[in-house]
Protein backbone atom coordinates (compact mmCIF):
# COMPACT_ATOMS: atom_id res chain seq x y z
CA UNK A 1 0.00 0.00 0.00
CA UNK A 2 1.28 3.33 -0.89
CA UNK A 3 -0.07 6.91 0.09
CA UNK A 4 1.06 9.81 -1.69
CA UNK A 5 -0.56 13.49 -1.71
CA UNK A 6 -2.41 15.35 -4.60
CA UNK A 7 -3.16 18.55 -5.20
CA UNK A 8 -6.07 20.76 -3.57
CA UNK A 9 -5.13 18.54 -0.16
CA UNK A 10 -6.22 15.03 -1.06
CA UNK A 11 -4.25 12.29 -0.43
CA UNK A 12 -4.62 9.07 -2.61
CA UNK A 13 -4.56 5.39 -1.39
CA UNK A 14 -3.20 2.67 -4.00
CA UNK A 15 -2.53 -0.75 -3.97
CA UNK A 16 -3.63 -3.40 -1.25
CA UNK A 17 -4.50 -2.16 2.21
CA UNK A 18 -4.65 -5.51 3.90
CA UNK A 19 -3.48 -6.38 7.35
CA UNK A 20 -0.06 -6.56 6.12
CA UNK A 21 0.04 -3.03 5.02
CA UNK A 22 -1.86 -0.99 7.49
CA UNK A 23 1.36 -0.51 10.03
CA UNK A 24 3.41 1.18 7.05
CA UNK A 25 0.22 3.30 6.14
CA UNK A 26 -0.23 4.78 9.48
CA UNK A 27 3.77 5.60 9.39
CA UNK A 28 3.00 7.55 5.64
CA UNK A 29 -0.98 9.03 6.65
CA UNK A 30 1.02 9.94 10.45
CA UNK A 31 4.12 11.98 8.57
CA UNK A 32 2.14 13.52 5.97
CA UNK A 33 -0.26 15.21 8.17
CA UNK A 34 1.97 16.32 10.36
CA UNK A 35 3.70 18.51 7.13
CA UNK A 36 0.61 18.96 5.37
CA UNK A 37 -0.46 22.94 5.21
CA UNK A 38 -4.03 21.84 4.85
CA UNK A 39 -6.50 22.34 7.48
CA UNK A 40 -9.08 19.51 5.74
CA UNK A 41 -8.23 16.64 3.88
CA UNK A 42 -9.75 13.83 1.52
CA UNK A 43 -8.38 10.56 1.05
CA UNK A 44 -9.13 9.32 -2.88
CA UNK A 45 -9.67 5.33 -2.20
CA UNK A 46 -10.25 4.41 -5.90
CA UNK A 47 -6.50 3.14 -5.83
CA UNK A 48 -6.97 0.56 -3.42
CA UNK A 49 -7.16 -2.62 -5.32
CA UNK A 50 -7.69 -5.41 -2.71
CA UNK A 51 -9.22 -4.38 1.30
CA UNK A 52 -9.81 -7.09 4.10
CA UNK A 53 -11.47 -6.32 7.13
CA UNK A 54 -8.69 -4.77 9.08
CA UNK A 55 -7.69 -2.56 6.22
CA UNK A 56 -11.25 -1.77 6.46
CA UNK A 57 -11.07 -0.80 10.22
CA UNK A 58 -8.24 0.99 9.39
CA UNK A 59 -9.59 3.46 6.90
CA UNK A 60 -12.58 3.97 9.19
CA UNK A 61 -10.06 5.01 12.14
CA UNK A 62 -8.45 7.35 9.81
CA UNK A 63 -10.56 10.37 10.89
CA UNK A 64 -10.11 9.56 14.26
CA UNK A 65 -6.28 9.48 13.66
CA UNK A 66 -6.30 12.69 11.71
CA UNK A 67 -8.29 14.58 14.69
CA UNK A 68 -5.59 13.54 17.13
CA UNK A 69 -3.10 15.79 14.53
CA UNK A 70 -5.17 18.50 14.06
CA UNK A 71 -6.84 17.73 10.33
CA UNK A 72 -10.05 17.06 9.25
CA UNK A 73 -10.26 14.26 6.78
CA UNK A 74 -12.97 12.30 5.17
CA UNK A 75 -13.16 9.33 2.52
CA UNK A 76 -14.57 9.48 -0.50
CA UNK A 77 -13.80 8.07 -3.99
CA UNK A 78 -13.85 4.42 -2.96
CA UNK A 79 -15.34 1.49 -5.71
CA UNK A 80 -18.38 -0.05 -4.64
CA UNK A 81 -16.98 -3.45 -3.19
CA UNK A 82 -14.36 -1.44 -0.87
CA UNK A 83 -17.25 1.00 0.29
CA UNK A 84 -19.43 -1.64 1.10
CA UNK A 85 -16.66 -3.47 3.03
CA UNK A 86 -16.08 -0.15 5.14
CA UNK A 87 -19.69 -0.03 5.79
CA UNK A 88 -20.01 -3.45 7.20
CA UNK A 89 -17.34 -2.75 10.07
CA UNK A 90 -17.29 -0.97 12.84
CA UNK A 91 -14.46 1.79 13.59
CA UNK A 92 -14.26 0.89 16.94
CA UNK A 93 -14.20 2.07 20.20
CA UNK A 94 -13.38 6.01 20.63
CA UNK A 95 -14.59 9.07 21.21
CA UNK A 96 -17.51 10.45 19.03
CA UNK A 97 -16.33 12.07 16.28
CA UNK A 98 -18.57 14.05 13.41
CA UNK A 99 -18.23 13.81 9.40
CA UNK A 100 -14.56 15.81 9.64
CA UNK A 101 -13.25 13.50 12.35
CA UNK A 102 -13.47 16.20 15.02
CA UNK A 103 -14.34 15.09 18.87
CA UNK A 104 -17.74 16.62 18.90
CA UNK A 105 -18.37 18.95 21.98
CA UNK A 106 -21.26 19.55 23.79
CA UNK A 107 -23.15 21.11 22.07
CA UNK A 108 -22.89 18.98 18.88
CA UNK A 109 -23.86 16.48 21.07
CA UNK A 110 -26.67 17.89 21.99
CA UNK A 111 -27.59 18.36 18.31
CA UNK A 112 -27.51 15.16 17.76
CA UNK A 113 -29.44 14.21 20.60
CA UNK A 114 -32.13 16.83 19.99
CA UNK A 115 -32.38 15.55 16.15
CA UNK A 116 -32.39 11.79 17.23
CA UNK A 117 -35.51 12.68 19.50
CA UNK A 118 -37.20 14.78 16.75
CA UNK A 119 -36.79 11.64 14.49
CA UNK A 120 -38.26 9.24 17.25
CA UNK A 121 -41.56 11.96 17.47
CA UNK A 122 -41.67 11.88 13.46
CA UNK A 123 -41.70 7.97 13.93
CA UNK A 124 -44.33 8.42 16.67
CA UNK A 125 -46.63 10.43 14.81
CA UNK A 126 -46.23 8.44 11.37
CA UNK A 127 -47.31 4.88 13.43
CA UNK A 128 -49.67 6.79 15.23
CA UNK A 129 -51.82 7.76 11.91
CA UNK A 130 -50.77 5.14 10.07
CA UNK A 131 -52.99 2.82 13.16
CA UNK A 132 -55.51 4.38 13.63
CA UNK A 133 -56.10 4.76 9.87
CA UNK A 134 -55.60 1.22 9.47
CA UNK A 135 -58.52 0.35 12.94
CA UNK A 136 -60.92 2.66 10.85
CA UNK A 137 -60.61 1.15 7.23
CA UNK A 138 -60.69 -2.10 9.14
CA UNK A 139 -64.37 -1.42 9.94
CA UNK A 140 -64.99 -1.41 6.39
CA UNK A 141 -62.37 -3.56 4.99
CA UNK A 142 -61.84 -6.71 6.94
CA UNK A 143 -59.30 -8.45 4.81
CA UNK A 144 -55.89 -8.85 6.65
CA UNK A 145 -57.66 -9.26 9.71
CA UNK A 146 -57.88 -12.23 11.36
CA UNK A 147 -61.76 -12.70 12.48
CA UNK A 148 -62.51 -12.90 16.20
CA UNK A 149 -59.10 -11.71 16.84
CA UNK A 150 -60.37 -8.45 18.35
CA UNK A 151 -62.77 -10.38 20.46
CA UNK A 152 -59.86 -12.58 21.90
CA UNK A 153 -58.41 -9.95 22.57
CA UNK A 154 -60.46 -8.03 24.51
CA UNK A 155 -61.15 -10.92 26.94
CA UNK A 156 -57.37 -10.78 27.79
CA UNK A 157 -57.99 -6.95 27.99
CA UNK A 158 -61.49 -6.44 29.91
CA UNK A 159 -62.50 -9.82 31.74
CA UNK A 160 -59.09 -10.91 32.88
CA UNK A 161 -58.22 -7.29 33.57
CA UNK A 162 -61.25 -6.80 35.99
CA UNK A 163 -60.35 -8.23 38.89
CA UNK A 164 -57.29 -6.61 39.84
CA UNK A 165 -58.92 -3.20 38.50
CA UNK A 166 -61.81 -3.54 41.20
CA UNK A 167 -59.94 -3.78 43.54
CA UNK A 168 -57.42 -1.34 43.23
CA UNK A 169 -60.61 1.24 42.72
CA UNK A 170 -62.13 0.06 45.82
CA UNK A 171 -59.39 0.47 47.90
CA UNK A 172 -58.95 4.04 45.82
CA UNK A 173 -62.26 4.70 46.79
CA UNK A 174 -62.35 4.05 50.41
CA UNK A 175 -58.76 6.14 50.86
CA UNK A 176 -60.44 8.82 48.89
CA UNK A 177 -62.91 9.00 51.27
CA UNK A 178 -60.86 9.25 54.48
CA UNK A 179 -58.63 11.86 52.87
CA UNK A 180 -61.93 14.29 52.23
CA UNK A 181 -63.72 13.52 55.46
CA UNK A 182 -60.45 14.65 57.53
CA UNK A 183 -60.69 17.62 56.18
CA UNK A 184 -64.06 18.40 56.19
CA UNK A 185 -64.76 17.26 59.35
CA UNK A 186 -63.18 20.19 60.88
CA UNK A 187 -66.29 22.02 59.23
CA UNK A 188 -69.02 19.87 59.77
CA UNK A 189 -69.75 19.47 56.52
CA UNK A 190 -69.29 15.26 56.15
CA UNK A 191 -71.89 14.86 53.87
CA UNK A 192 -70.10 16.79 51.38
CA UNK A 193 -67.62 13.65 51.35
CA UNK A 194 -70.13 11.89 48.80
CA UNK A 195 -70.14 15.17 46.53
CA UNK A 196 -66.51 15.02 46.07
CA UNK A 197 -65.89 11.29 46.24
CA UNK A 198 -68.46 11.43 43.15
CA UNK A 199 -66.72 13.91 41.38
CA UNK A 200 -63.36 12.46 41.79
CA UNK A 201 -64.26 8.99 41.28
CA UNK A 202 -65.89 9.46 37.69
CA UNK A 203 -63.99 12.57 36.29
CA UNK A 204 -60.39 11.54 36.90
CA UNK A 205 -58.89 8.36 39.72
CA UNK A 206 -61.94 6.17 37.72
CA UNK A 207 -60.32 6.45 34.59
CA UNK A 208 -56.73 7.39 35.08
CA UNK A 209 -56.43 4.43 37.21
CA UNK A 210 -57.87 1.92 35.09
CA UNK A 211 -55.46 3.22 32.37
CA UNK A 212 -52.43 2.91 34.60
CA UNK A 213 -53.41 -0.62 35.41
CA UNK A 214 -54.24 -1.37 32.24
CA UNK A 215 -51.25 0.46 30.48
CA UNK A 216 -49.06 -1.82 32.94
CA UNK A 217 -50.66 -5.02 32.33
CA UNK A 218 -52.02 -5.57 28.73
CA UNK A 219 -49.70 -2.43 27.37
CA UNK A 220 -46.65 -4.37 28.43
CA UNK A 221 -47.78 -7.25 26.83
CA UNK A 222 -48.33 -5.96 23.48
CA UNK A 223 -45.44 -4.46 23.65
CA UNK A 224 -43.29 -7.95 24.22
CA UNK A 225 -45.36 -9.71 22.09
CA UNK A 226 -44.64 -7.51 18.86
CA UNK A 227 -40.76 -7.35 20.19
CA UNK A 228 -40.72 -10.63 19.99
CA UNK A 229 -41.89 -11.08 16.78
CA UNK A 230 -39.23 -8.65 15.18
CA UNK A 231 -36.74 -10.66 17.02
CA UNK A 232 -38.34 -13.73 15.69
CA UNK A 233 -38.51 -12.16 12.31
CA UNK A 234 -41.94 -13.05 12.11
CA UNK A 235 -42.56 -9.20 11.06
CA UNK A 236 -40.56 -8.95 8.06
CA UNK A 237 -42.06 -12.76 7.54
CA UNK A 238 -45.58 -10.84 7.13
CA UNK A 239 -43.83 -8.45 4.93
CA UNK A 240 -42.54 -11.09 2.52
CA UNK A 241 -46.05 -12.72 2.32
CA UNK A 242 -47.71 -8.82 1.49
CA UNK A 243 -48.97 -8.74 4.53
CA UNK A 244 -49.48 -5.87 6.88
CA UNK A 245 -48.42 -6.47 10.37
CA UNK A 246 -50.40 -3.38 11.29
CA UNK A 247 -53.91 -4.71 10.48
CA UNK A 248 -53.05 -8.28 11.79
CA UNK A 249 -51.45 -7.86 14.47
CA UNK A 250 -51.63 -4.16 15.85
CA UNK A 251 -55.59 -3.71 15.10
CA UNK A 252 -57.18 -6.34 16.79
CA UNK A 253 -55.21 -5.04 19.78
CA UNK A 254 -56.44 -1.40 18.96
CA UNK A 255 -60.22 -2.08 18.83
CA UNK A 256 -59.95 -4.48 22.03
CA UNK A 257 -58.61 -1.45 24.04
CA UNK A 258 -61.19 1.03 22.60
CA UNK A 259 -63.88 -1.71 23.81
CA UNK A 260 -63.08 -3.03 26.46
CA UNK A 261 -61.20 -0.02 28.46
CA UNK A 262 -64.42 2.59 28.57
CA UNK A 263 -66.51 -0.90 30.15
CA UNK A 264 -63.83 -1.20 32.24
CA UNK A 265 -64.05 2.61 33.76
CA UNK A 266 -67.66 2.41 34.04
CA UNK A 267 -67.15 -0.57 36.32
CA UNK A 268 -64.49 1.12 38.15
CA UNK A 269 -66.47 3.75 39.08
CA UNK A 270 -69.00 1.77 40.58
CA UNK A 271 -66.44 0.13 42.56
CA UNK A 272 -64.64 3.30 43.50
CA UNK A 273 -68.43 4.66 44.58
CA UNK A 274 -69.06 1.26 46.58
CA UNK A 275 -65.39 1.77 48.46
CA UNK A 276 -66.02 5.32 49.61
CA UNK A 277 -69.39 4.67 50.56
CA UNK A 278 -68.52 1.77 52.40
CA UNK A 279 -65.71 3.49 53.64
CA UNK A 280 -67.86 6.62 54.72
CA UNK A 281 -70.50 4.95 56.24
CA UNK A 282 -68.23 2.70 58.80
CA UNK A 283 -65.86 6.36 59.56
CA UNK A 284 -68.35 9.06 59.39
CA UNK A 285 -71.88 9.21 61.63
CA UNK A 286 -74.28 9.06 58.13
CA UNK A 287 -76.20 6.63 57.62
CA UNK A 288 -75.73 4.32 54.13
CA UNK A 289 -79.04 5.82 53.32
CA UNK A 290 -78.10 9.00 53.57
CA UNK A 291 -74.88 8.83 52.01
CA UNK A 292 -76.06 6.50 49.24
CA UNK A 293 -78.62 9.76 48.40
CA UNK A 294 -76.08 12.40 48.59
CA UNK A 295 -73.74 10.62 45.96
CA UNK A 296 -76.81 9.97 43.65
CA UNK A 297 -77.65 13.36 43.89
CA UNK A 298 -74.25 14.58 42.97
CA UNK A 299 -73.37 12.25 40.78
CA UNK A 300 -74.21 13.52 36.86
CA UNK A 301 -73.86 12.14 33.58
CA UNK A 302 -71.60 14.99 32.18
CA UNK A 303 -69.20 13.26 35.27
CA UNK A 304 -69.18 9.78 33.73
CA UNK A 305 -69.40 11.13 30.06
CA UNK A 306 -66.13 12.77 30.79
CA UNK A 307 -64.67 9.79 32.01
CA UNK A 308 -65.72 8.11 29.43
CA UNK A 309 -63.83 10.30 26.92
CA UNK A 310 -60.61 10.13 28.41
CA UNK A 311 -60.56 6.51 28.14
CA UNK A 312 -60.92 6.03 25.11
CA UNK A 313 -57.81 8.71 24.81
CA UNK A 314 -56.07 6.61 26.76
CA UNK A 315 -56.78 3.29 25.07
CA UNK A 316 -55.74 5.12 22.06
CA UNK A 317 -52.10 6.41 23.59
CA UNK A 318 -51.44 3.36 24.77
CA UNK A 319 -52.13 0.94 22.18
CA UNK A 320 -50.09 3.05 19.85
CA UNK A 321 -47.52 3.49 22.31
CA UNK A 322 -47.24 -0.04 23.34
CA UNK A 323 -46.82 -1.40 19.27
CA UNK A 324 -44.09 2.04 18.58
CA UNK A 325 -42.22 0.77 21.39
CA UNK A 326 -42.19 -2.87 20.08
CA UNK A 327 -41.35 -2.00 16.88
CA UNK A 328 -38.75 -0.53 18.09
CA UNK A 329 -37.15 -3.36 19.91
CA UNK A 330 -33.48 -4.19 19.23
CA UNK A 331 -30.74 -6.42 20.42
CA UNK A 332 -32.58 -9.64 21.13
CA UNK A 333 -34.12 -11.11 24.58
CA UNK A 334 -32.68 -7.64 26.48
CA UNK A 335 -34.51 -5.83 24.17
CA UNK A 336 -37.79 -7.19 24.62
CA UNK A 337 -37.57 -6.61 28.37
CA UNK A 338 -36.48 -3.02 27.41
CA UNK A 339 -39.08 -2.63 25.25
CA UNK A 340 -41.52 -3.90 27.88
CA UNK A 341 -40.13 -1.21 30.51
CA UNK A 342 -40.41 1.58 28.25
CA UNK A 343 -43.73 0.82 26.80
CA UNK A 344 -44.94 0.94 30.64
CA UNK A 345 -42.91 4.32 31.41
CA UNK A 346 -44.05 6.28 27.87
CA UNK A 347 -47.93 4.79 28.17
CA UNK A 348 -48.09 6.13 31.93
CA UNK A 349 -46.31 9.63 30.98
CA UNK A 350 -48.63 10.30 27.82
CA UNK A 351 -52.02 9.37 30.27
CA UNK A 352 -50.55 12.01 32.71
CA UNK A 353 -50.22 14.40 29.57
CA UNK A 354 -53.85 13.69 28.11
CA UNK A 355 -55.59 13.65 31.48
CA UNK A 356 -53.92 17.28 31.48
CA UNK A 357 -54.87 18.18 28.33
CA UNK A 358 -58.78 17.19 28.63
CA UNK A 359 -58.67 18.63 32.00
CA UNK A 360 -57.83 21.74 30.39
CA UNK A 361 -60.45 21.24 27.95
CA UNK A 362 -63.12 20.21 30.06
CA UNK A 363 -62.79 22.72 33.19
CA UNK A 364 -61.37 25.96 31.26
Amino acid sequence: MDVQPDAGGRLRITGACTVESVAAGSRQIRRLLGHSPHAELTVDLSGITRLDTVGAVWLRRLPSLASEAGCGLHLAAAPASVQALIDSVGAGPGPAVDAAGKEMGPLERLGERSLDAFQGIRDFLYLASDLTWAAGSALLRRRGVRPGDSVRQAAVVGADGLPIVAVILFLVGGVSTLQAAAQLRRFGANVLVADLLSIGITRELGPLMTAIVIAGRSGSAFAAEIASMKFNEEIDALRTMALDPLRLVAVPKMWAMLLTLPLLTIAADFVGLLGGTVTGVLSLDISLAAFAGRVQSALLLKDVLTGLVKSLSFAWIITVVSVYRGLQAGGGAAGVGAATTSSVVSSIFAIIVLDLTWGLVFYL
